[in-house]
């Protein structure tokens, strides 16, 4: 099942979605709440392209001016609400995100995807320095969320316990290629040892003529 196009596709607009779905608002009142209801831990939000973000969602009819708001001496404020073609842009575009895995470019993972430009001694070193900061926040993480469920119905902390179980699943990872790589039972660790060593290419490193990377659906 592919992924549709969608006339927007900022995480930002959709964020502005959901939260014009509960009333609507003024764009200072949205980033107020998106903050108030911790919003920015699971979406980038860059407050001062909010504007730009909410102006785009009219353009597109998603969402209409419903009132303008003047209070003394400051500044009119324009008070935004969905429209029908924005509720149903926002319901369709949560089914697809959350029924149509996508490939994702997490910076870590472009990091291992070249790890042989160091030697493997200064990886085990460098990722035993992650796996402490991951074990800290991941103890953090599970203190936190033990307060939160005491105030909070836990439909409200899915995503911090989605982040917190990322953090761990990470942790486990880390936690078993150190010791692949200390033991030396990482296939191509001597190999790329021996690089490091002599700055020759050995053999196994080398790519036949007509070797493709394999592809991934997105």
């Amino acid at each position: 099942m592919a992924m549709r196009r969608r006339k927007l596709s900022n995480p930002l607009a959709l964020a502005v979605l959901a939260t014009l779905w509960q009333k609507p608002m003024h764009p200072y009142e949205i980033a107020q709440t998106l903050r108030r209801q911790g919003k920015d831990t699971s979406t980038k939000i860059n407050y001062g392209s909010l504007y730009t973000v909410v102006q785009n969602l009219q353009k597109h009819g998603f969402v209409e001016v419903t009132d303008v708001e003047r209070q003394g001496n400051r500044p009119e404020r324009t008070i935004y609400g969905l429209t029908d073609a924005g509720r149903g842009e926002l319901t369709e575009w949560m089914a697809d995100l959350l029924a149509v895995p996508v490939k994702e470019f997490p910076i870590f993972e472009t990091v291992l995807s070249l790890i042989g430009v160091l030697p493997p001694d200064e990886v085990v070193r460098l990722l035993e320095e992650r796996l402490s900061a991951l074990e800290v926040k991941a103890a953090s993480g599970r203190g936190a969320l033990a307060k939160l469920y005491e105030t909070l119905p836990r439909l409200f902390l899915v995503e911090t316990e989605y982040q917190l179980h990322m953090l761990e699943a990470q942790a486990e990872w880390v936690r078993g290629f150190l010791d692949e790589i200390r033991k030396g039972s990482l296939p191509g660790v001597e190999a790329w040892r021996q690089f490091h060593e002599t700055g020759e290419i050995p053999p196994v490193f080398r790519e036949p003529d007509d070797w493709e990377a394999p592809e991934t659906e997105t």
